[in-house]
């Protein structure tokens, strides 16, 4: 069968399971540029002729473009995806990509923001219309539930509750975050300054963070509203200022702060806690010295 009529019946199925439009999007991409790469190099498009030294063929091919082992484990992952579908379908006897094995990824600390930085970034919007109490909740939403930047985007007024917040994530499951009472007082404000805003203008979308316009924000516009503050507050040359930094970020202040990597799991929608683990490489030297001192055996006799 040709390898163009299965990915399409693939990528048929993931919009059936629900998956979401930009991890459908990628799959089209990613498998694509496989069909594209065995066709081109090994005039293979027919499932049948396709073996696995062909992909592993592709992945060097990737390396010598100086492709990163991440990359090129994203692509595996979606052939896996692809190649698992087929075979379960009946359409290959084997699967072809089971031995496959993923490059070795180096560990990359990524480094986060400071308590003066994560402060200061958010006293910078400190005006008092609409766009700038807007930029300032959503600078807290990100630091205080470490939402995901699409989670953040696509989050609706009726999911924020009194004391917690409901997201829906990642594979369609949804999950309860703490709010802080610093971050609901945020939130009452903006909605009081909201609602004024948009008392004579039309508002269609329900969801929490809109646009001038009252659409519902975009991803880059996220990403300026945390490089602009990070920019005006001179933040240290090494972190990467955006909305996933910010992601990042609380996750190694609930660690520092005592809380159990279990329940950061959870908080973050992890699907294994070996995800959450990640967090635990970047955190200094120093905070692990003072974090031991504290919990000191001795000293807690």
């Amino acid at each position: 069968m040709l390898l163009k009529d299965l990915a399409e019946e693939f990528l048929f199925n993931c919009q059936c399971r629900k998956l979401s439009e930009k991890t459908v999007h990628n799959y089209r991409l990613q498998v694509g540029y496989l069909l594209d790469y065995l066709s081109q190099e090994h005039e293979v498009t027919e499932l049948e002729k396709v073996k696995p030294q062909m992909i592993k063929q592709y992945m060097v091919s990737m390396q010598k473009k100086g492709r990163k082992a991440q990359y090129i484990n994203d692509l595996l992952k979606a052939f896996k995806c692809f190649f698992k579908y087929l075979y379960e379908e009946e359409y290959i006897d084997e699967l072809i990509t089971e031995r496959i094995k993923n490059l070795k990824e180096p560990k990359v600390i990524i480094q986060t923001f400071s308590n003066d930085e994560v402060q200061r970034m958010i006293n910078y919007y400190s005006k008092h219309d609409y766009l700038t109490i807007r930029n300032k909740t959503i600078l807290c939403m990100l630091f205080d539930t470490g939402i995901r930047l699409n989670e953040l985007i696509t989050l609706t007024e009726d999911k924020i509750f009194n004391d917690y917040i409901l997201i829906h994530g990642k594979g369609d499951k949804e999950r309860v975050v703490t709010k802080s009472p610093y971050l609901s007082k945020c939130l009452f404000k903006y909605n009081i300054v909201k609602n004024g805003y948009f008392e004579n203008k039309t508002k269609k979308y329900a969801n929490v963070f809109l646009s001038r316009n009252g659409l519902p924000l975009t991803h880059e516009s996220i990403e300026i509203i945390v490089k602009e503050a990070a920019k005006a507050c001179d933040v240290d040359s090494g972190v990467r200022c955006s909305p996933h930094t910010c992601r990042h970020t609380y996750a190694q202040m609930q660690l520092k702060n005592g809380l159990d990597i279990y329940s950061l799991s959870r908080l973050m929608g992890h699907e294994s806690i070996s995800i959450t683990q990640r967090y635990l490489e970047g955190i200094r030297n120093t905070d692990v010295i003072k974090a031991g001192t504290k919990t000191s055996p001795l000293m807690n006799l």
